[in-house]
């Protein structure tokens, strides 16, 4: 078998893998939960290497994350679940229904008027899905709501987002920055308090508030929460980076440097990076 540019070949080799005579034995054993983590991951990857404005890798990486996709798609096929083109086909039908001012006929011509097109669009999606849900005997996903559609699978910040932007479409928002700041001192508050009266599992809860409110000021300065903490992990590593070879130069580890002198090399590596 040889590489292709057509995406029948990426289906053809991972039957091949599933195959259950001839197949690799790794891939054979595999089921959707135990391949979760890892299409979880390479989406991770996919994120960083645009981060890293690194597009060789980028290229590299989706193709990871595509193989993720045939991979699920094959295990279904399997079961007679769904085929590749069955996904396929349902991309590109939800693709055009939510997009009438490009597909059809809509007077959706500016960012906001397309934001709300798409949500109204996506809830009566839900609906219909719910019922054809209700129509095989199944229950509801969740209680309707205007958070319904927030998916509880969502790494905990973006659910946060998510969450706030349900809420925001109804008018329960801040209006400005300025009082999300103050709710944030105000959490911290909160905080300060339980830490101090030695309650753990009260100080863990108000410190999810303050993460939460964090996320909402985010949300007002129009920045994205994961690419300020990822940009700020790399600041991060960077200068710890810098307080180690400083240290190698004076023939020591961090384990051995007292945390003055890792305080004093973090300030010089700050005024750098």
């Amino acid at each position: 078998m040889k590489p292709s540019r057509d995406i029948s070949g990426l289906i053809e080799i991972m039957a091949a893998l599933r195959n259950p005579e001839t197949g690799c034995p790794w891939d054979i054993k595999q089921d959707f939960n135990s391949i979760k983590p890892y299409t979880i991951e390479e989406a991770y990857e996919v994120a960083d290497a645009i981060e890293r404005k690194d597009y060789e890798d980028l290229c590299d990486e989706l193709g990871d994350l595509l193989l993720q996709v045939v991979f699920h798609t094959r295990m279904a096929e399997e079961q007679e679940l769904f085929s590749f083109e069955d996904v396929v086909e349902a991309i590109t039908r939800k693709m055009i229904r939510r997009h009438p001012h490009v597909f059809d006929r809509s007077d959706a011509d500016t960012p906001d008027k397309v934001k709300a097109q798409w949500a109204e669009i996506k809830a009566a999606e839900k609906a219909e899905r719910q019922a054809r849900r209700t129509a095989r005997g199944l229950p509801e996903t969740e209680t309707p709501g205007q958070l319904t559609g927030v998916p509880r699978a969502l790494p905990a910040l973006m659910e946060a987002l998510k969450l706030q932007e349900a809420a925001s479409r109804v008018g329960f928002d801040w209006g400005a920055a300025g009082p999300v700041l103050d709710k944030i001192e105000e959490e911290i508050a909160e905080l300060r308090a339980e830490i101090a009266s030695g309650r753990s599992e009260k100080a863990a809860d108000e410190l999810g508030d303050v993460i939460f409110a964090v996320a909402n000021l985010a949300r007002h300065l129009k920045s994205d929460p994961e690419h300020a903490l990822r940009t700020t992990n790399t600041k991060f590593r960077t200068r710890f980076a810098h307080v180690e070879a400083e240290l190698a130069r004076q023939g020591k580890t961090p384990g051995e440097a007292t945390l003055n002198e890792m305080e004093a090399l973090w300030q010089a590596a700050k005024s750098e990076h």
